[in-house]
């Protein structure tokens, strides 16, 4: 029988979800090796939010410290009304997130924590097999002629053979289409505009100064479209996500470059403070289609398995995209790690019935706050309001308690007081 040392494990996709995975394997003991089809490893100009469900797993990583030099952390998540302001729900988040789920709720520039989990990766005096990085690596065919060694062939001709293949390559992911799983992207009918303003354009303007002042995460609830904004690194930026109907242009090409007018006028009537503070955006607002994966439980075939996007992909009004990525990432290396070489389809399989139906329901949560976000002025909505003015936890589907108390992981550790914040 072999050993678990001599196992290998191909990650397609250098993301989040794919780099988190490299990680948690190689802490397993296990050789794993990432393709990525850019030529370089990074991630987009772009704020992202770390829940406690997945703060816990990257502590669970050995990162706290890097994560903690990087981290900005808001306060409070704040929800306002489109037309005056008003706000209408407040969940504290800070120091009362911290000891009520033993783990932060934090904002992050993307590129930082990528970066971060990169380095973890690479860095020779971690625990575990250093994790080969390919970048330049498309994959376009795979080979299960052997179905122990399923291999990925890149464009360029190279074969990568591996006990295990994951496909972490994203909402297009090509090992998904390769594997023959079904085709079960949705178009939202929704797009996001994305910008980054310089947080001391905020600062020195009075009518936008109270975003630098205490630091939050922020919703405005509109009829058929919302916004969301928080500060990164600290302040040097205001992270902006705003979600309007689609144009054609956008449902066409998935990504377009787009204008600091335009994301004004795609809130008009809207309070004032929203177009002082979009006004500022400078040039690189861009505009995403939203698609989503319809709620599948296929993510394996064999030896070759889905994570992430590739299997679930949500929209992102739960804003729990990349962590439950990272919470599939977790469970993976807990099943692959605890086998040998013949058992790893078996562990496949219990990563998917482990992490499928939870994916699953924060799919359709997220899915069910397109409505919830998006009421138009009336019964409907002012009903919705007074629940949130009460306290409501969490939005439409699932509670905050249930989505970020919890642990993936059968590790004990998870669940003692090992990630205290009191030092």
């Amino acid at each position: 029988m072999a050993s678990t040392q001599s196992y290998e494990v191909t990650v397609v996709g250098g993301g989040l979800g794919g780099l988190t995975a490299a990680l948690a394997l190689r802490q397993r003991g296990l050789r794993v090796t990432v393709l990525e089809q850019a030529p370089a490893l990074g991630e987009i100009g772009a704020g992202i939010q770390t829940a406690p469900n997945a703060s816990r797993v990257l502590f669970g990583l050995g990162l706290r410290e890097q994560l903690e030099a990087i981290r900005t952390e808001p306060l409070d998540q704040v929800r306002r009304r489109w037309k005056d302001g008003s706000v209408i729900g407040l969940t504290p988040l800070g120091e009362f997130c911290k000891r009520t789920y033993n783990a932060p709720y934090w904002h992050y520039h993307r590129a930082d924590l990528h970066r971060v989990i990169m380095e973890a990766c690479v860095d020779p005096e971690g625990p575990g097999p250093v994790v080969e990085l390919r970048t330049g690596s498309l994959v376009v065919d795979l080979d299960t002629a052997d179905p122990a060694r399923p291999v990925a062939i890149t464009a360029d001709g190279q074969r990568y053979a591996g006990d295990a293949l994951i496909g972490a390559d994203g909402i297009k992911s090509a090992v998904r289409d390769l594997m023959g799983a079904p085709d079960t992207l949705v178009f939202s009918g929704e797009m996001a505009f994305r910008a980054l303003i310089p947080g001391d354009l905020i600062a020195a303007d009075p009518a936008t100064r109270w975003l630098v002042d205490r630091y939050q995460s922020t919703i405005w609830y509109g009829p058929d479209r919302h916004l969301v904004h928080y500060m990164i690194r600290g302040g040097e930026f205001l992270n902006v996500v705003g979600c309007v109907p689609c144009t054609d242009e956008v449902a066409e090409k998935w990504t377009v470059a787009s204008t600091t007018q335009a994301l004004v006028d795609a809130f008009p009537g809207w309070d004032d403070r929203v177009a002082a503070m979009l006004s500022k955006a400078k040039e690189d607002v861009a505009c995403f289609a939203l698609y989503h994966r319809r709620r599948d439980p296929v993510w394996m075939d064999g030896r070759v398995a889905l994570l992430g996007d590739s299997c679930h992909a949500m929209l992102p009004y739960q804003a729990q995209g990349a962590s439950q990525a990272m919470e599939d990432a977790a469970v993976l290396a807990e099943e692959l790690g605890s086998v040998t070489n013949d058992g790893v389809e078996s562990a496949l399989r219990r990563y998917v019935n482990r992490r499928a139906k939870h994916a699953g329901m924060v799919q359709n949560a997220s899915l069910r706050n397109v409505d919830f976000y998006h009421l138009h002025d009336g019964p409907e909505q002012e009903a919705r309001d007074e629940l949130l003015r009460r306290g409501f936890d969490g939005e439409s589907d699932v509670s905050y308690d249930w989505l970020w108390s919890g642990t993936p992981l059968d590790d004990p550790d998870l669940g003692a007081f090992a990630y205290q914040f009191a030092r």
